[in-house]
């Protein structure tokens, strides 16, 4: 079967057209999904708490007393069990495609955006896994709500503050993507008022989350871009 030339051309310019600016109206209302939403803001609400907890923590519990250890440990073991979430979330967000950008918002801050969740995930991810590795070289270990995880390491009080440092370092990182994060949803919120923001509203996002394996939408971006 031969097409027409002049149709073949349209419909090809359009397509590409369509697949990188996103311009389906019905594009702009995507929202995540109920899990992801729900996850997010979870996940979001811990991280927030954890953090305090860390920042507090000399306060809560002084060094040199007797409730220290208690202390540090549940803040440990709250760690280990966010650690667990934000891989099940990333799992997640690995497995059902995020809704389209709008047309709406320009290249850069789309890109900007992805990198910035990238970013987000890394430290999500590196601030717990240094916690621990750093408390595998101390004669403490890790107790675990209670239960002894004997230390893996030997006692090696530099290696410890190495770790230890790195998991400092990288969770004031955090702290200020995640400001960022929070600026940069107000700014769309309240100053650009492009309902960006509500794409990843638990009340908002009925539909089911797109899979990985269901095909793309004919006017979504090209998966290499996401």
């Amino acid at each position: 079967m031969h097409l027409n030339p002049t149709w073949r051309a349209t419909g090809q310019a359009g397509h590409r057209a369509d697949v990188l600016n996103d311009e389906r109206p019905d594009m702009q209302d995507a929202h995540y999904g109920q899990v992801a939403s729900l996850l997010h803001w979870f996940i979001g609400a811990a991280l927030l708490g954890q953090i305090a907890f860390g920042l507090l923590l000399d306060e809560i519990a002084p060094r040199n007393t007797p409730s220290r250890g208690a202390v540090i440990n549940l803040h440990k073991s709250f760690g280990i069990a966010l650690f667990v979430l934000i891989v099940l979330r990333l799992a997640w967000r690995l497995g059902h495609r995020p809704p389209p950008w709008p047309a709406s918002m320009p290249y850069w801050q789309r890109r900007a955006a992805r990198l910035g969740h990238r970013a987000l995930y890394a430290c999500m991810l590196a601030v717990p896994v240094f916690g621990y590795i750093a408390s595998n070289f101390s004669k403490h270990g890790v107790k675990l709500f209670g239960l002894a995880l004997p230390p893996w390491g030997a006692d090696l009080p530099g290696v410890y503050a190495f770790f230890n440092g790195l998991h400092v370092a990288t969770a004031w990182l955090l702290i200020a993507l995640i400001a960022g994060h929070v600026l940069v949803a107000l700014k769309h919120a309240l100053v650009d008022r492009d309902a960006i923001h509500r794409r990843i509203w638990p009340w908002a996002s009925g539909a089911r989350a797109p899979r990985r394996t269901d095909p793309l939408p004919p006017c979504g971006e090209p998966r290499w871009r996401r």
